[in-house]
């Protein structure tokens, strides 16, 4: 069905992209050529360019250690400004560059540099999910995961043990987000804000399956275990109490609990920084989601339509996902204020098949 607009079944240069199937929204492969002359080339921002010399030779950049790690930071700033479907190119780039980097080097600069390539393989597969590419999502991750076995970093290997949680509840596999979850408490060092992370995880993936006992106990669990975790300075530095309240907030909205989500993500969108704009489109939609369940519609449309601006401007399958829901939640106040406004607003940020 994307074949009229000068594309063959042979193309495979392809982007994952929203497209609007049977009055959904889904994130399927496009070939490129079609989605730019749609109108919409922002989508096809994923596209990989083609390698240049220097993501095959080894050049003299210093330490590359320091410049891999430096990289890495700027690339999550980036991200969580632009979102994942400018950023994600140019990390593949980079990641093509230090593998080559890592496999000419020796001795203690080849173990650092592996390590650092698992990190930029786990980043990678967190930037495919943002952009719904499930595929590449769960390559990269489980890449990233048999790596950091090699490296011995058994912190590496609970965190991305935790991504995999969340990669598997987010694609609705939530009981094996339970079981993943549950392995990165085991690997995670006790008292350590990973333990924390894992906990989190299992939390939602209980409130998925519909089990609120379970998961508000997590919770509850989370904030005591954070009030005592270490602070190392690597890993979770950005988790707080406000971050485990978002995190609540979503869960109870999995579980039907609107009200208290809503009161939940109002309150997080008002603390958010400003750097995290992605991250601000996410709150936004979830929150829309939530005030459409308490029957408040307006309010839900009207904050679905600030979500909207931020899901074109950073092409977060996250951001986007949650609008398609809080479109089929808006269903029956079709009439009501704002709801049209912003149906029409998500439909012209989506592909439509001819």
């Amino acid at each position: 069905m994307f074949e009229q607009a000068g594309s063959d079944a042979g193309d495979t240069d392809t982007v994952v992209v929203p497209c609007r199937v049977h009055g959904r929204i889904l994130f399927v492969p496009v070939p490129r050529r079609v989605v730019l002359a749609s109108g919409l080339a922002g989508l096809a921002a994923t596209t990989l360019p083609a390698p240049t010399a220097a993501a095959t030779t080894v050049g003299d950049m210093g330490s590359p250690v320091e410049h891999y790690t430096h990289l890495r930071r700027v690339l999550i700033q980036t991200d969580n400004l632009i979102g994942p479907r400018h950023v994600l190119p140019a990390l593949e780039q980079h990641l093509a560059r230090l593998s080559v980097r890592r496999r000419a080097a020796h001795g203690s600069e080849a173990v650092q540099l592996l390590a650092l390539e698992t990190r930029y393989e786990e980043l990678a597969g967190w930037l495919a999910q943002d952009i719904g590419d499930e595929r590449s999502a769960h390559g990269h991750t489980a890449k990233a995961l048999d790596v950091s076995h090699i490296t011995g970093d058994s912190d590496l290997t609970a965190y991305i043990l935790s991504r995999k949680a969340q990669l598997a509840v987010d694609t609705g596999h939530p009981s094996d987000a339970l079981g993943l979850a549950a392995a990165a408490r085991r690997t995670a060092r006790s008292g350590s804000r990973l333990e924390v992370i894992a906990v989190m995880h299992q939390a939602h993936a209980y409130a998925v399956l519909g089990d609120a006992t379970e998961s508000l106990s997590m919770y509850d669990a989370a904030l005591d275990l954070l009030g005592r975790a270490d602070d190392d300075g690597v890993w979770g530095s950005w988790l707080d109490e406000a971050y485990i309240s978002t995190g609540r907030a979503r869960s109870l909205a999995a579980l039907g609990q609107y009200e208290e989500a809503a009161a939940g993500f109002d309150t997080a969108i008002t603390a958010l920084s400003a750097v995290y704009w992605r991250d601000r489109g996410v709150y936004l939609a979830r929150a829309a989601r939530a005030h459409a369940g308490t029957g408040n519609t307006t309010l839900a449309a009207r904050i679905g339509l600030q979500a909207v601006t931020i899901a074109a401007e950073t092409g977060s399958a996250r951001i986007v996902g949650q609008l398609d829901r809080l479109e089929q939640a808006l269903v029956p106040a079709a009439r009501a204020e704002g709801v049209a406004q912003f149906r029409a607003a998500l439909d012209r940020i989506v592909l439509h098949p001819a």
